[in-house]
């Protein structure tokens, strides 16, 4: 399997959306068609909650008059074989109107393991481009204002003597299963939950290449030094902006010396693991992260078994 197959796999991945420049132009200046009995329109939190109903699908505007907000509240995601995908962001003084009994919002860690693939997908899109939008509303050159463009892909500052263009931005981290003679190395941070543990992860900083970043992560988080490393597949992480590049290494030695950012660290090999996890001593991370999709392949490549004896359940894609 190749790392385009395997990054379709990974929760938020894969998305058949048209993201086409031009289109995001018409969309910008309100030149689609935004029927409602066609178009997906769902609603966004500026806190980046989903509007779910009570069947845990996706809330989306019934009537042309929910869909006419300002250009600042309306994210233009793309087409799905010229279905237009939509975000409606609710800002915090509407947010309380929109719950009923019937619907409510939730946290996409959580929404996302109930929704249908594609609509985890958009939501998660449409989280990152909320958490960048908060944050630029101001232009970083000379403090003017800025206004949206493209549909929520671009942001313009509106003194004309600047007008400086802003893109969305994404913070690019490393996320590593590190491998010795047979046995895998997780760690625990202090701020996790009870027994949880995971394989190690970093941000990429400027002037580092990915492969640089994951040796000093490595080595910082846990004093191990990695003597070779293989990319393994990619995952949009939109809490709140990250894209995760997911990569296997292996070890030159096991002598491990972990400082303030781990709790613990400690190798396991595939029996260890299992036994670990079914005794209840450690929790590996749920389905929705790259984490996991990393210990589920390496567990299937080194034991034969599968990766349900050691993953929490409701991985659909298996």
């Amino acid at each position: 399997m190749g790392s385009e197959q395997r990054s379709a796999r990974n929760f938020f991945a894969g998305l058949a959306l048209d993201r086409s420049a031009s289109w995001r132009r018409h969309a910008g200046r309100g030149e689609i068609d935004l029927d409602p009995g066609h178009a997906l329109c769902f609603f966004i939190s500026e806190r980046g909650e989903i509007l779910l109903a009570q069947d845990h699908g996706l809330v989306t505007a019934a009537s042309t008059e929910e869909l006419t907000v300002d250009a600042e509240r309306r994210l233009a995601l793309g087409t799905v074989e010229g279905r237009v995908i939509l975000a409606l962001v609710v800002d915090d003084s509407g947010r309380d109107r929109c719950i009923t009994e019937q619907r409510h919002w939730v946290d996409l860690r959580l929404a996302a393991q109930s929704l249908p693939v594609a609509e985890a997908g958009y939501a998660a899109y449409a989280r990152a481009l909320v958490h960048w939008h908060q944050r630029h509303r101001y232009c970083g050159r000379c403090g003017a204002p800025t206004r949206i463009e493209d549909g929520g892909h671009r942001r313009r500052c509106t003194q004309d003597a600047c007008a400086m263009e802003q893109f969305p931005r994404l913070d690019p981290a490393i996320i590593v299963l590190v491998e010795h003679q047979g046995r895998v190395l997780l760690g625990r941070q202090p701020s996790w939950p009870p027994r949880r543990y995971s394989v190690l992860a970093g941000f990429v900083e400027p002037g580092e290449s990915l492969e640089d970043a994951l040796r000093r992560e490595v080595l910082e988080e846990s004093g191990v030094q990695v003597v070779e490393c293989d990319y393994h597949s990619s995952q949009p992480w939109p809490f709140p902006a990250s894209l995760m590049l997911g990569f296997t290494a292996r070890a030159e030695a096991d002598a491990l010396s972990y400082g303030d950012e781990l709790e613990h660290a400690a190798w396991f090999s595939a029996d260890e693991l299992r036994d670990a996890v079914q005794a209840g001593a450690i929790r590996l991370p749920p389905p929705l992260s790259l984490s996991a999709r990393l210990l589920e392949d390496w567990y299937r490549e080194r034991c034969g078994r599968d990766s349900a004896e050691i993953l929490p359940s409701g991985d659909r894609w298996g």
